[in-house]
């Protein structure tokens, strides 16, 4: 038996003894995404109730979160850097918090500010070397784990084996917990005709060669779903879904022309189905990396051709972006957006994209507005946008004037609010008052 093989067996224990090294005061990772460690989460929560003022930060959780409910007060607090379904109702109570901060820092952000006093993390079995897999999440999760002063994690047979800088050694993990159970599953629906318009939108802007920032949602599976008349593409993203394995079968995404990591897709988490987990396994072609890398703007923008495309909640007329906030109520979170967009201005040939229906509320509230809610979080600055795509066409807002962004984007807004966006645009002095002499 190796040395690897001794130790494993020596921490291999149940989650209830394994949470037992948290105590009260501690700052603790979960894992997320589909990765959060269900055994171990739940051990935790009874664990807690015997324990006061233990910090939980995650980022996107996937699933009912046990840590925000009544009884935790005191005992557990939930720190978000991205705000989930199942924190947002804590978060806007004040019962969560919610840390704002760019993707690409968090890493640092862990090493610095907030050093942690446990990580809670999932992974396949070890290899024969003794190294398991992060997964589907390495994005956060592999630093997290680094600067952690103690690890514990689920052991799980169903959790992909993702290559790239994915992987940590047996030695590194204090305690085990063997699991058996299939992952949560995010899965696509059929974009709606909004949305599809949308991805036409956007898939007429991305040529051939191109490397695509993809998502989860609506109008990135649209935008996947263009894009079979397309020619030599490639993947660098901090997410991707189910819509990606159709077009690498039929070799519309070959990674051939990529300038950074040709060949290769690469990523720092999926979310997916069973099917999407499958086709992960082992797979070649697919690399998984920490965020620091995946989502660092000078990285991003060694890729030629570099077209991200990220969403917005609601659009000012000069271009300023909110996709954090309804106002003063959190929502979400910064996320990789300006990651992505500052990565792909700097890219030669690339495209940075904003998209976004142009209502909400069935067609009563324009999404494109003459100015900001109070309140409301200005995530990417109107001196990023570059591209805003609604179903009404692409505005290119880049290098142009105020009056010019404002004709651009009441052009795409919807029809029956446009005469108001003009008016309140002459109100605010940003377009020419109406001549009304004789």
């Amino acid at each position: 038996m190796s040395h690897w093989q001794s130790l494993y067996r020596e921490r291999l224990c149940s989650a209830e003894e394994a949470v037992k090294v948290i105590g009260s005061g501690m700052r603790v990772f979960q894992t997320g995404n589909c990765s959060v460690p269900q055994l171990l989460t739940k051990a935790l929560a009874e664990h807690a109730l015997t324990l006061n003022n233990v910090e939980i930060a995650q980022v996107l959780t996937v699933g009912a979160n046990r840590f925000v409910q009544d009884d935790m007060e005191g005992h557990l607090r939930v720190n978000s850097m991205f705000i989930s379904a199942d924190v947002r109702k804590a978060v806007q109570e004040g019962r969560a918090d919610f840390t704002p901060i760019f993707l690409s820092e968090i890493p640092t952000l862990f090493r610095n500010e907030m050093p942690l006093d446990v990580a809670m993390i999932h992974v396949s079995p070890p290899d024969e070397h003794g190294f398991c897999s992060f997964g589907v999440e390495v994005g956060i999760t592999k630093t997290a784990a680094e600067v952690a002063k103690v690890v514990i994690a689920e052991v799980n047979p169903k959790m992909p084996r993702t290559l790239g800088d994915s992987f940590i050694h047996v030695s590194k993990i204090q305690r085990m917990v063997e699991v058996d159970y299939f992952l949560p599953q995010s899965k696509q629906g059929q974009p709606e005709p909004i949305q599809a318009r949308i991805g036409q939108f956007i898939a007429d802007l991305i040529e051939d060669g191109s490397t695509v920032q993809t998502g989860i949602g609506g109008i990135p599976d649209a935008v996947l779903s263009c894009l079979y008349d397309k020619r030599n593409l490639g993947i660098h993203t901090e997410l991707f879904s189910d819509g990606v394995i159709d077009l690498i079968n039929k070799g519309i995404i070959n990674n051939e022309q990529k300038t950074l990591h040709p060949g290769k897709v690469i990523a720092g988490f999926v979310l997916g189905t069973q099917q999407l987990y499958e086709f992960i396994d082992d797979n070649p072609i697919i690399e998984l990396h920490p965020t620091e890398y995946v989502n660092d703007p000078f990285r991003i923008a060694q890729n030629r051709r570099m077209v991200s495309i990220n969403s917005a909640l609601e659009v000012d007329i000069t271009g300023q972006v909110c996709a954090d906030s309804m106002g003063s109520r959190f929502y979400s979170g910064v996320g990789g957006q300006v990651d992505f967009i500052r990565g792909a201005a700097r890219s030669k040939g690339g495209k940075p994209i904003i998209a976004l229906p142009s209502t909400a509320k069935n067609d009563t509230i324009s999404r494109i507005v003459a100015q900001l809610q109070p309140g409301a979080g200005v995530v990417t600055t109107r001196n990023d946008v570059h591209y805003v795509v609604t179903e009404y066409g692409v505005a290119y807002l880049h290098g142009k004037t105020i009056r010019e962004r404002v004709n651009a984007l009441i052009n795409v807004a919807h029809p029956k609010f446009r005469e108001e966006l003009s008016a309140k645009a002459r109100e605010l002095n940003f377009l020419p008052k109406l001549y009304s002499g004789v």
